[in-house]
């Protein structure tokens, strides 16, 4: 259905960019006007962009087979990458035709009726940028929404061609050439910003915090969980999250409890939060001895008095063993991660010298 939907959309696409492309070339060679011309073969990469999204959703729809059983999701970043590409490449090359008539200038020659067929270009991409980019926000869809804000772009580009040429009717200077440059220098900018954020995609962002916050709701309903922590999230294309979590619950629980409540922990994360739990691990809260929560409370107040740390969790205490484990999460701007690490171990073994203190050291994967 997906797929389907964003097919249809950039269909759609397409055929409003063929006939904008067509009157805006017939208009620029007529008036002679290079921002016109220019902003013609924009619209044709623009329908260039809508192929290029048709055949990476239909790619990306394929079943996960033995050589990509994950799918290939990925596929949509790829397709979003080369539409930015494709931005960046008609920009400069815009800026390349710009500079040329700036050297070497033309007059234009502008008819009433060219002026409204650029102005109704502008309501139809408006219109047209909206509706795919508010579409790509519902689909999830990268290069429908890279295509809508092209789309919108587009728009403000045709706007500033109409106003250069009432100003050159009015007041006859010609803006046409510094216009068009100009008209450039944005596209080359909203390429560069496309091609950044799709290459954060593909290296591997931070998850969204609405995702995360969502799932641990969803998870902290089940009333034996005490706590959610370490959520790591993988993205392999928009509607595809595989991941692991950490849950904390009494020690008293045994291996078949913790077996039912993991089950029934993965099926509601992924009926309400479409996130696959690929794993689920367990950290202990101690609750047979009274001196546990007196000796956390201590401990938490020795870690978080420490600048960097985020975090501190799955703490537990052996006082027959004479162990102690818990997590911490410190901070990235931390100057140095694992001096910050030594002091706050220091600290700890100093106030239990008996004990054998284990931290685990986690990354600040996600909120």
């Amino acid at each position: 259905m997906r797929e389907k939907e964003i097919i249809k959309v950039s269909i759609v696409g397409i055929i409003a960019n063929v006939f904008l492309a067509a009157f805006k070339a017939v208009i620029g060679t007529l008036t002679n006007s290079i921002a016109i011309t220019l902003d013609a073969v924009n619209n044709l990469s623009d329908v260039l962009s809508s192929i290029i999204t048709i055949i990476g959703t239909r790619i990306a729809g394929r079943k996960p087979d033995k050589k990509h059983p994950l799918g290939h999701g990925r596929v949509e970043y790829l397709s979003a990458g080369l539409i930015a590409i494709i931005v960046l490449y008609a920009g400069i090359t815009s800026l390349v035709e710009a500079v040329k008539k700036i050297i070497n200038p033309s007059e234009p020659e502008y008819t009433n009726v060219a002026l409204i067929i650029v102005a109704v270009a502008v309501v139809v991409k408006l219109l047209l940028g909206s509706y795919v980019k508010s579409k790509g926000k519902k689909l999830n869809s990268d290069s429908l929404i890279a295509s809508g804000e092209d789309a919108r772009l587009d728009a403000v580009i045709s706007a500033s061609t109409v106003v250069a040429a009432l100003i050159y009717i009015f007041w006859d200077v010609s803006l046409e050439s510094y216009l068009a440059a100009l008209i450039s220098l944005v596209i080359i900018k909203a390429g560069y910003e496309m091609i950044s954020e799709t290459l954060s995609q593909i290296i591997g962002q931070r998850t969204d915090k609405a995702v995360i916050e969502n799932l641990k709701a969803t998870v902290m309903e089940f009333e034996d969980v005490f706590g959610v922590y370490d959520v790591v999230l993988h993205n392999y294309g928009p509607d595809t999250l595989i991941g692991s979590l950490h849950i904390e619950v009494l020690d008293t629980y045994t291996a078949g409890e913790l077996d039912e409540l993991e089950r029934k922990i993965m099926k509601a994360a992924y009926d309400k939060n479409h996130v696959i739990l690929a794993g689920i691990s367990v950290y202990a809260r101690n609750s047979k001895d009274d001196r546990a929560k007196m000796d956390f409370e201590k401990v938490r107040h020795l870690v978080m008095s420490h600048e960097y740390v985020l975090q501190m969790h799955g703490f537990y205490i052996n006082y027959e063993e004479k162990i102690m484990n818990f997590d911490i999460i410190l901070d990235f701007d931390s100057p140095d991660r694992n001096e910050e690490y030594l002091h706050i171990l220091s600290d700890v073994n100093e106030a239990f010298p008996d004990f054998a203190i284990g931290i685990t050291l986690d990354l600040d994967v996600s909120d």
